[in-house]
């Protein structure tokens, strides 16, 4: 990923993998969430030029719409296989979000998979304002 190291805590979590996110604001939160995924995910940089992908995404609360953002991106990497190379929020409110997305082929070549996610989970999952920073936990499935 091109952007920041993204702020985030792995859980133990019996037959799972979970993780804690933080952020300055709901925008930072979002797009740390999808780089903390992808950094857990694979490994490598592709030498192709990446090509941008507009995401819009819907949900009924800031949970669900974190379980359906990254839902989505790891469906371009398993439905697609598209490597996401970098995100950002476009707009964020508590039930939608638009973003844009930087992409390139996987290629086993220059990308190495360090654990292969099934699914984003709705287990013990939580999007919260903390005192001084909004918070993350996800469980993934693997």
């Amino acid at each position: 990923m091109k952007s920041h190291k993204p702020d985030f805590t792995l859980l133990d979590h019996t037959a799972d993998l979970g993780m804690t996110v933080r952020g300055h604001d709901p925008k930072d939160l979002f797009e740390g969430a999808a780089r903390s995924m992808m950094q857990i995910m694979v490994n490598g940089r592709s030498p192709e030029s990446t090509r941008t992908r507009k995401l819009s995404v819907m949900g009924e609360d800031p949970s669900d719409l974190m379980v359906r953002w990254l839902g989505e991106i790891l469906y371009f990497f398993n439905g697609e296989r598209e490597v996401v190379d970098d995100v950002q929020i476009n707009s964020i409110s508590d039930f939608h979000l638009e973003a844009t997305l930087w992409v390139v082929p996987f290629d086993p070549g220059f990308h190495d998979i360090l654990c292969e996610v099934k699914a984003v989970t709705y287990h013990q999952i939580e999007v919260a304002k903390k005192t001084r920073q909004w918070e993350a936990t996800i469980i993934f499935d693997i």
